[in-house]
């Protein structure tokens, strides 16, 4: 299981952005820590501390606010 929750991750996320860009569904979590993770996967450098696996990593950069979601 991933941590941060869905719900903490949700809220972190739109707590950055106005509220008309305020993200309304998983999809787009799920589609820009996926493309973040395979980033990581194909030798881009992290943006904090390298967790286990690149997923793990890709979720906890977003939730520090170190990618956006546009």
């Amino acid at each position: 299981m991933l941590h941060p929750s869905y719900s903490d991750l949700m809220s972190r996320v739109n707590d950055r952005k106005e509220e008309a860009d305020q993200l309304r569904s998983r999809y787009s979590i799920v589609i820009a820590t996926a493309k973040r993770a395979r980033q990581l996967v194909d030798g881009d450098e992290p943006l904090v501390k390298r967790l286990p696996r690149s997923l793990s990593t890709a979720v906890m950069e977003l939730y520090e606010g170190k990618i956006d979601i546009v």
